[in-house]
């Protein structure tokens, strides 16, 4: 049985081509995002972090992860959304593509993931590492 090639190539690590695409994007957006000026109330004057672009394996979409500096990421992300297209228009002059991708916005929570796991050690005791005692009352 022949499996067909976008089914095989979704379980792949994304190519070479891909990233460099993904990390062009990226760049391009965050210096967008920082020298626009959106009309959108929520996104006027907002701090916005883009921490990741993913692109799809056709290079047609392609996923942004931000993080609000300051700010509600339940706000921001949906305003990010509304204006995609705006967005999608000025990368498309910033960023030299056959196809500009169209975009989708997305809370990057790794920030708010590492710092929980964070806490989570410091309030377990696990900084303090109970096989280094048992080396130092042995000398």
């Amino acid at each position: 049985m022949r499996i067909r090639a976008n089914s095989a190539r979704s379980g792949r690590a994304p190519s070479q081509r891909q990233l460099r695409v993904g990390e062009e994007i990226r760049h391009a957006l965050a210096q967008m995002v920082t020298q626009a000026d959106f009309r959108d109330p929520d996104l006027a004057g907002q701090s916005i972090t883009v921490t990741e672009v993913r692109v799809s394996p056709d290079m047609r979409n392609a996923t942004v992860f931000v993080t609000p500096l300051v700010g509600d990421a339940q706000t921001i992300v949906p305003a990010l959304q509304r204006a995609a297209s705006y967005i999608r228009g000025q990368l498309a002059s910033a960023v030299k593509l056959r196809h500009t991708p169209s975009l989708t916005f997305e809370h990057d929570d790794s920030f708010d993931q590492a710092e929980r796991i964070g806490s989570l050690l410091q309030d377990a005791g696990v900084a303090d590492n109970p096989a280094d005692e048992g080396d130092e009352s042995g000398a």
